[in-house]
């Protein structure tokens, strides 16, 4: 897992994107092919349109941070938690 998630409300751009999204949630699976994703983000600044309109991507697809999301010692122990989870399972 990547220990640099970017937190929720981050405002990035991927590569080759157009336009910019929000990340409102991490550690996403798709359900359509069970695959699982860093992130899920929604068009910024129109926010949730409705399902068609949200983007599950890996930190590796994000080519521009615009904004970083709000950070503080509840977030520090809720990676550190989810760090733990995924380096005791392993993964597709």
């Amino acid at each position: 897992m990547n220990n640099e998630l970017l937190p929720i409300g981050s405002v990035v751009r991927l590569h080759e994107g157009v336009k910019k999204l929000m990340i409102f949630g991490i550690r996403q699976s798709n359900l359509e092919d069970d695959l699982e994703y860093d992130y899920i983000g929604v068009l910024y600044p129109e926010g949730n349109i409705n399902n068609n309109y949200r983007y599950l991507f890996n930190h590796s697809d994000v080519e521009m941070v615009f904004s970083r999301g709000y950070e503080d010692e509840e977030r520090q122990i809720f990676i550190k938690r989810l760090n733990a989870v995924y380096s005791s399972r392993s993964f597709k």
